[in-house]
């Protein structure tokens, strides 16, 4: 990539580890979990419960509260992002992968409407499979839910570079950061493309996507691979996340920790708390992954670290 502003966080920030909870998503369906939170009231309360248990970034996404559809409507956000802004001093992110069945103009809309601090911004196409997760359940609770899921056997998640660049037209004036989710090694390559343009600006902060089906494992090698790559690409400018789908969540977690990286957790990438235990609550991941970074003994970024880490511009400069 060319040459870019070398970023170098602060001494106060050397050693803290940022927290990001995904607080629903629109992966997973009603059916699978029964404390997948729905409505309103359910996200806002679990993000801030997440936020009390040590989240500095809530990742949002809004849902249909009598189906659990995802929506990507910018009233269903309006319902609760004031009553989570009130109440928290986390960073707030906002979606625009939306769901992959959805267009990129309604994905980017809430973040368009409510310029947060943090987007999300998916840096590649890949093929979207949760169709191997239907035979799980004999039964679901909405119509919905099983052709959602079979669907995605011939579903293209669309992250076009035209879809990319629209989203940073439209966003970027608002001095929203991304979060670029990079679900294989060549999205890195993407990511790094757009720096060469300079379309996007210093610290990136790069979430590191593992384990889904059309994307790049789990394996540890897998996330070492991911690591190295962005080093040799951003070198001292990005900020490393990862997430974990599912079962490996923790583990993932865990090496990223190790190695100098940051965490996200939530109900959006994973229903579980320990094997065959389903988590009652984002809180209790957030906890999972507060043990993780406190044991190597780091310390958990707070909101404002988090702010300073990845230069936001603050949360009394949003729109909700």
């Amino acid at each position: 990539m060319s040459e870019t502003t070398r970023v170098t966080s602060g001494s106060s920030t050397k050693g803290k580890v940022i927290i990001t909870c995904a607080i629903t998503g629109a992966i997973h369906t009603p059916t699978m979990s029964p404390y997948l939170p729905i409505t309103p009231d359910e996200i806002a309360n679990e993000a801030l419960a997440a936020a009390e248990a040590g989240a500095a970034i809530l990742h949002l996404h809004a849902r249909d509260p009598e189906t659990g559809k995802p929506d990507q409507t910018p009233e269903a956000f309006a319902k609760f992002l004031p009553r989570i802004k009130q109440n928290t001093n986390a960073a707030i992110n906002i979606t625009t992968g939306g769901s992959p069945y959805m267009k990129v103009e309604e994905r980017v809309k809430p973040a368009a409407t409510f310029k947060p601090e943090v987007a999300s911004l998916n840096m590649g196409s890949i093929n979207f499979g949760l169709y191997h997760l239907v035979d799980k359940y004999k039964e679901f609770k909405f119509d919905w839910e099983k052709p959602h899921l079979e669907a995605t056997r011939d579903l293209v998640f669309r992250n076009s570079f035209k879809d990319i660049e629209y989203i940073l037209a439209t966003c970027y004036d608002n001095g929203t950061r991304f979060e670029f989710e990079c679900y294989d090694i060549a999205h890195l390559y993407n990511l790094a493309h757009f720096a060469d343009r300079g379309l996007v600006k210093p610290p990136f902060f790069v979430q590191s996507v593992f384990g889904l089906l059309g994307a790049i494992g789990t394996h540890p090698e897998d996330v070492a691979h991911m690591k190295r790559t962005a080093d040799r690409l951003f070198g001292e400018n990005y900020r490393w996340s990862v997430l974990g789908a599912g079962s490996s969540q923790l583990r993932i977690a865990a090496q990223a920790a190790a190695l100098g990286g940051n965490i996200r957790v939530g109900l959006e990438d994973s229903l579980w708390a320990g094997k065959g235990k389903l988590a009652k609550s984002n809180a209790d991941q957030v906890l999972l992954a507060r043990k993780i970074i406190e044991g190597l003994g780091m310390e958990v970024a707070t909101p404002d670290d988090a702010r300073a880490i990845l230069e936001l511009k603050g949360g009394d400069k949003v729109a909700f």
